[in-house]
């Protein structure tokens, strides 16, 4: 039964190798899902003026308010954000963006600028040990957004194709494959 299906699809791929003008087409039908999906991207983050409006949680600090495999979406087009909002921060060297709660809000004699320390729901002590060395609090700077909505489970995906990098290589094999054909 597999046998038949990928000599099916290699039959398709010949006959499209020898129809020029089907392949230029399909090349650019997938040029263009590629492109939107850039576009739909790049317009999220102009609406949320967040650098990543969408990330996927990788560990269970968050547990029970946010699972692993959840993914949130953020907003940082609001400059206030508060005790016990849930946002997302990234530390100076560090590739990986990290979700949790506000737990103080420090405000600067100069009513201006504030500082923020946070704490994951499921840890016992707050997140000064994360920060960089000599770091107390975060600045509004560090924060990418604030979590406004959830999808469950859905980034579980992404976890598994991180975890296993030749998933990510089949899966990307097949879906090109079933695109050209």
């Amino acid at each position: 039964m597999i046998k038949d299906i990928i000599d099916k699809q290699v039959f398709e791929l010949r006959k499209l190798w020898l129809n020029k003008r089907q392949l230029l087409f399909q090349v650019l039908n997938l040029a263009m899902i590629v492109f939107s999906a850039l576009m739909i991207w790049k317009g999220l983050m102009v609406v949320t003026k967040s650098e990543s409006p969408v990330v996927v949680v990788l560990s269970g600090s968050m547990e029970p308010a946010f699972q692993r495999g959840d993914i949130l979406f953020l907003d940082n087009s609001k400059h206030h954000v508060g005790v016990g909002d849930v946002v997302v921060f990234k530390i100076k060297d560090r590739d990986i963006p990290i979700v949790h709660r506000i737990l103080k809000v420090h405000t600067r004699p100069d009513n201006i600028t504030f500082e923020l320390l946070t704490k994951g729901d499921n840890n016992r002590v707050d997140d000064r040990g994360l920060y960089a060395p000599g770091q107390l609090w975060l600045r509004r700077e560090d924060i990418l957004g604030k979590a406004v909505g959830t999808l469950r489970y859905v980034g579980m995906v992404t976890i598994a194709l991180n975890d296993y990098p030749v998933l990510k290589y089949v899966l990307v094999g097949f879906m090109g494959l079933f695109v050209l054909t």
